[in-house]
């Protein structure tokens, strides 16, 4: 009885093992259903077969025909990755196939009721859609379900593809093709395999597929694209897609967002500036004050001009610093956008991003020599640059303006020819007096005295006047770039 007693658990215990076992190998086997696509590695090619181990203790077989190129030679080899369709599923094996093979009707039925792929190719462009020759038989696909951008209908003609069976009726006399259909079925799988790992914040690399008015598409994985917002293709100011990136490009985003929208679709979206990280954090050491740098003209303003010294890095010039030679009423006067400028930065504030710029100073203080240039006593020509009651005021040079008092030109020997010069005319004078500082020269012809007090109340009318046709609203221009810098 002992000894009874000690076999039969033992024999019980190996019917327990065999029986886990078994359904353990019906369960694993059972995870795989025809239509599932899967993926595995080459074990062995032997004969007319492939062995493939597709993760599961049943190996996968498919036909050794399978894997032929267009030349007859193997396109894989022991130890290489292969994706293949489950087309039979049994205890002894998976049966597998990279596309339905065949001819006749009942390959057409099994194709369709398995949801496998099946060689075809176009033939014709036909109405609503095209013809297409699959397994021996001759099928329509409606335009609808032809790839998501096919283009020009006809340059599809001839081109071999796969497409999943949509419809089988009156024996084979109506097939109706999708290749749309087997590209969704994809793209859904490689969807779901995405969203396992990607999350928001992420950073990936991708290729360009295709622009739009709103911005750029990005192939994240075959089939499977996110949206790169115009507003996040670039730091710089961008009007399309086309001047930041252009289709086939492989670039590095960060994933800003994984939503649905109100029909469950997926979007993602990205951004490559922010993947660039942020233009000035680096700025400070790059710029600095005092430096002569190049720039593109972004925009224009009342109140100045916007340069982009680098890419998400912009300047203010002000509209007081165009020009030394001119009054400037406004920036188109004197810059257009886009146009490449050079300009002197005065000053930079990293904290508020703010970064003044001049035009004239990189071009240089025209006073700076005007000593040397313009000596007292020398003999000068200029152009008139106006007439008023004090005086004519004569440009000598660019942003050099001297002045002819009225009282000198009254008790010249030559009064009449002066009082007959208009703007833009020509003449030769004297300097009778310079200040630098003051950036002011006295004309006078050769022999006359200057008058200084009408000299003097002349430079005020005309400093007054200047400022009042410039700038006669600076309170509201000032407030209006504080404005405009603290929307940036």
């Amino acid at each position: 009885m002992t000894e009874v007693k000690t076999e039969k658990p033992a024999q019980e215990e190996g019917s327990e093992d065999f029986a886990a076992m078994l359904a353990a190998h019906g369960a694993s086997s059972g995870r795989l259903q025809p239509g599932q696509k899967v993926s595995g590695v080459v074990i062995a090619i032997t004969g007319d077969s492939v062995f493939v181990d597709v993760g599961i203790k049943v190996d996968g077989i498919m036909d050794r025909k399978d894997i032929m190129d267009a030349e007859g030679k193997e396109s894989v080899a022991p130890g290489d990755s292969v994706e293949a369709w489950v087309i039979a599923v049994s205890p002894q094996e998976i049966r597998l196939s990279r596309s339905m093979s065949g001819s006749g009707v009942a390959a057409l039925e099994e194709a369709r009721d398995a949801a496998l792929p099946v060689d075809g190719r176009v033939t014709a462009v036909c109405k609503g859609g095209y013809t297409v020759e699959v397994l021996g038989k001759t099928a329509f696909c409606p335009g609808s379900q032809m790839e998501a951008a096919s283009g020009d209908a006809d340059s599809m003609v001839g081109r071999g593809m796969q497409f999943l069976i949509i419809r089988v009726e009156n024996r084979g006399r109506n097939i109706v093709v999708s290749r749309r259909a087997l590209l969704d079925r994809e793209r859904q799988e490689n969807l779901d395999k995405l969203l396992e790992s990607l999350k928001e914040g992420d950073t990936v690399e991708g290729r360009i597929t295709r622009l739009a008015p709103f911005g750029a598409f990005m192939e994240l994985v075959p089939a499977v694209e996110g949206m790169i917002h115009l507003s996040e293709l670039s730091w710089s100011r961008v009007g399309s897609a086309d001047e930041a990136v252009s289709p086939g490009d492989m670039v590095r985003v960060k994933v800003l967002g994984i939503n649905k929208n109100d029909k469950g679709q997926v979007r993602i979206s990205l951004s490559r500036k922010q993947a660039e990280g942020d233009p000035w954090q680096d700025a400070p050491a790059r710029l600095n004050t005092g430096d002569v740098v190049q720039g593109r003209v972004v925009r224009l303003a009342p109140f100045g001009a916007f340069v982009e010294l680098r890419p998400g890095v912009e300047g203010l010039i002000h509209i007081s610093e165009m020009s030394w030679s001119k009054r400037v009423n406004k920036p188109e006067e004197v810059l257009g956008a886009g146009e490449t400028v050079s300009v002197k930065i005065k000053d930079i504030n990293a904290e508020t991003r703010r970064i003044a710029l001049s035009l004239r100073d990189a071009e240089g203080d025209p006073w700076q020599d005007a000593a040397q240039r313009f000596a007292v006593g020398s003999t000068v020509s200029g152009t008139i640059e106006s007439r008023t009651q004090y005086g004519l005021f004569v440009c000598l040079a660019p942003g050099i303006t001297g002045l002819l008092p009225a009282g000198v030109i009254k008790n010249a020997k030559n009064a009449a020819q002066f009082s007959k010069l208009d703007k833009g005319d020509s003449v030769t004078l004297v300097v009778h007096n310079l200040d630098s500082a003051a950036r002011r020269i006295s004309l006078a012809p050769e022999g006359s005295e200057a008058a200084s007090t009408a000299d003097d109340t002349a430079w005020k009318q005309h400093a007054a006047v200047g400022a009042s046709s410039a700038g006669s609203g600076m309170g509201i221009m000032a407030q209006a770039l504080q404005k405009a810098l603290q929307n940036k």
